[in-house]
């Protein structure tokens, strides 16, 4: 087995999120969420060919070498994938890996609000968010929603990611993953290639600018059902960016366009478990019906924390809603809670510390 390949699979088996390669300093490894120094039984030069050992072309290779970032995903030998950046520091080589598994979890098995998440992948057309901040879930979120999807429906789903994280075994549906850089040169030219490809749900694994954003709504407002992430921490937060993109001449016009497509935001981030036995995501949701679509429509995204706290029955929550409830339940220590909302106000009668 390749030392990489040993390494992915010690740091997975020992519950890290991620892994650090510095040539000249050692090996880091994000155990829930909490940076640890791993034994390091390698010199400098061994960590340089490890690093190296992950690039698969030469133009690549080059590239590297001679200064530029790199990013890709790797596979090891018994089907552990990580998304690799490869840089520079110092001089030295660096790498950076996030371990994605080889296993894409089922949705009906995850701690999170299932009837809800159910709901938003059964929609036939829209624009269902997930969004939160590096390191929140955001990718297995997604990638068991379309799991659900393969496995209870025949729909031809096209997935847009940079690089590739999960690869999915077609059950029900047929399933397309383009890579940017290999298969496609950006998200936006992917999107707008993918309507022309009679494709029922897309995924883009970012919106990260005008272009995507733009052909996204375009493409849940000709009938498809489009998942997409964010790096904001709120349902309300994540309206503003997708409407701060645009120029301000044609804010009011994607108001109307996002409240007409919009079908849920679900926002995340995993927070230390109060057992000491991992993570737990604490979650926002934000449901598209007819009140929120107002709001958006009307510029008044500062009522939509009111919305949620109201829209229960239809399965919506505000973050310090689902924060009081895990402290209430025992899953986190209220520290926890207030260090992830210096707003939350838990009433004697909800917390058990």
């Amino acid at each position: 087995m390749k030392k990489i390949d040993m390494i992915i699979q010690f740091s997975e088996k020992s519950n890290c999120s991620d892994i650090h390669i510095t040539a000249g300093s050692g090996i880091v490894g994000r155990h829930y969420g909490v940076l640890r120094r791993l034994e390091n039984p390698y010199s400098e030069e061994e960590l340089n060919e490890i690093i190296l050992s992950m690039i698969s072309n030469e133009e690549d290779l080059k590239s590297y070498i001679a200064g530029r970032d790199l990013d890709f995903a790797y596979q090891s030998e018994v089907g552990l994938r990580c998304r690799v950046n490869l840089y520079h520091q110092k001089g030295k080589f660096v790498a950076s890996l996030r371990i994605m598994g080889a296993r894409i979890p089922k949705l009906e098995d995850m701690a999170l609000p299932q009837d809800t998440l159910i709901s938003l992948a059964e929609q036939p057309r829209g624009l269902v968010l997930v969004t939160g901040p590096t390191g929140s879930g955001k990718s297995t979120t997604l990638a068991a929603m379309i799991d659900y999807i393969n496995r209870n429906r025949a729909e031809h789903i096209i997935t847009v990611e940079d690089p590739t994280e999960f690869v999915y075994t077609e059950d029900k549906s047929m399933i397309h993953q383009r890579e940017i850089g290999t298969d496609v040169e950006s998200f936006a030219s992917a999107l707008r290639s993918a309507l022309r490809e009679d494709p029922d749900i897309i995924l883009l694994g970012e919106m990260r600018d005008y272009e995507t954003i733009s052909a996204a709504i375009t493409a849940a407002e000709t009938g498809h059902l489009v998942f997409g992430t964010l790096h904001t921490i709120s349902a309300a937060e994540s309206i503003g960016r997708i409407i701060d993109v645009f120029p301000p001449h044609s804010q009011n016009q994607i108001r109307t366009q996002l409240a007409a497509v919009l079908r849920g935001v679900v926002s995340q981030q995993l927070l230390p478990r109060k057992d000491g036995d991992g993570r737990i995501a604490a979650t926002e949701i934000l449901v598209g019906n007819d009140a929120v679509a107002n709001m958006i429509r009307q510029d008044k995204t500062h009522q939509l924390e009111t919305a949620m706290q109201s829209g229960q029955a239809v399965g919506m929550h505000t973050l310090n809603m689902d924060l009081a409830r895990l402290v209430q339940e025992g899953l986190i220590t209220e520290e926890v809670a207030k260090k992830c909302s210096p707003t939350l106000n838990i009433k004697p009668e909800q917390s058990q510390i």
